[in-house]
């Protein structure tokens, strides 16, 4: 097999873009992967699937002299959007698109995977393809399954995300926290249903609700210190079923983001005391339900997100852009809690945000990155 080209990589990324899957359903991808691995030089590869977690896949490259094994993770997994980019080569699969760029990620991780079966590194490198990052929290998965043990442990493990607002191929990173981590809130109030002209005979979990609604707008505003970031989104609420009829339950859905997992823990317990005084309050139940799953702060480690940052604005072939922090969610952030490493952006340049019907990454980011990337590694091996 010899060095991809930017075409064949393009044609790849292609393929995999009209295949797209939900988290723990990849399938097709998963066996795809298999395939175009299987189509590298063999000679320094060791190749691993799992009955417990049937769509991950672990590639490890020995190396030469190896004195420490750098893992490298891409995410596989699409989202239930339906695609109104009217590409040529759209997604196969009704329903279902790579509204994330994670074909990107992939494409990109091929690559620099191809690149090193045919250049023996002097480290191992140990290329992770994760299944369920968008839901079913993959990386917490595969580390609970103990994917990484013995000589598949990473002494440090790096990953990618698309970002549309950079230019193409331009590497993005920050020392710090990268990406928020997150919770899923739940909430249910059960009070007592009625006729809507005898309230004093009911108990009324719409009112109740509102009230939670307005003493959680506090919680950022007055338990945050404010040159923090953290947020509260109640984005969902279900009560009642008909006008005139007292309503009995009430649930409320939403989200908390914050970059730290301090910070977190410290929005997760105020609203857990807001409840229980909404609860006391309309003497009712109300139930709280906090899922963080594996979705931690991404927090690039600091010793190593320096040397990773000298190297990108050292390099004159790459176009470094030091960048902000995001509130969006990345499950890469458990395993960062786990492993020491980094986290940063490929720019692919593009008007439509990422999770949109009509994202369209330029396909000139993949080779750049993983020219970026191959480098770096290169790099760190000797450094």
């Amino acid at each position: 097999m010899k060095m991809l080209t930017e075409e064949e990589l393009i044609q790849i990324r292609r393929h995999l873009y009209q295949i797209p899957e939900l988290a723990l359903q990849e399938f097709d991808t998963h066996q795809y992967l298999v395939e175009t691995v299987a189509s590298f030089n063999q000679a320094f590869l060791e190749v691993r699937t799992f009955k417990e977690l049937p769509t991950a896949l672990i590639v490890l490259v020995h190396g030469q002299n190896p004195q420490r094994t750098i893992g490298y993770r891409t995410d596989i997994d699409a989202l239930p959007v339906e695609e109104q980019t009217g590409l040529p080569y759209s997604s196969t699969h009704p329903g279902i698109m790579h509204a994330c760029g994670h074909d990107i990620h992939m494409t990109v991780a091929l690559g620099v995977l191809n690149y090193f079966s045919e250049h023996q590194p002097q480290d191992n490198i140990l290329f992770f393809f994760q299944p369920a990052e968008e839901s079913e929290n993959g990386g917490k998965r595969a580390y609970e399954l103990g994917l990484f043990s013995g000589k598949w442990k990473p002494d440090e493990f790096y990953g990618l995300h698309d970002n549309p607002d950079l230019p193409a191929g331009a590497i993005g990173c920050r020392m710090g926290t990268l990406f928020a981590g997150t919770t899923e809130v739940n909430i249910d109030l059960n009070g007592k249903g009625g006729h809507a002209a005898y309230p004093q005979n009911a108990n009324d979990t719409v009112v109740a609700a509102a009230s939670l609604i307005l003493q959680v707008q506090t919680v950022i505003s007055r338990s945050i210190d404010p040159i923090q970031s953290g947020v509260i989104t109640l984005g969902k609420i279900d009560g009642g079923t008909i006008r005139n009829v007292i309503a009995g339950h009430t649930r409320i859905e939403g989200t908390i983001r914050g970059l730290t997992q301090t910070m977190i823990e410290t929005i997760d317990n105020r609203l857990k005391d807001v409840c229980e005084g909404i609860g006391r309050s309309f003497n009712m139940d109300v139930s709280l339900e906090l899922n963080q799953g594996g979705y931690w702060p991404v927090e690039n480690n600091p010793e190593l997100t320096k040397r990773f940052i000298h190297y990108m604005e050292e390099t004159p072939t790459v176009n470094f852009i030091e960048t902000e922090p995001a509130m969006t969610g990345e499950d890469f952030g458990y395993l960062l809690a786990k492993f020491p490493g980094t986290m940063f952006w490929l720019g692919v340049e593009d008007d439509s945000q990422l999770h949109s019907a009509t994202l369209t990454p330029n396909e000139k980011a993949i080779k750049r990155g993983v020219d970026a990337i191959t480098g770096f590694l290169e790099y760190r091996m000797q450094n």
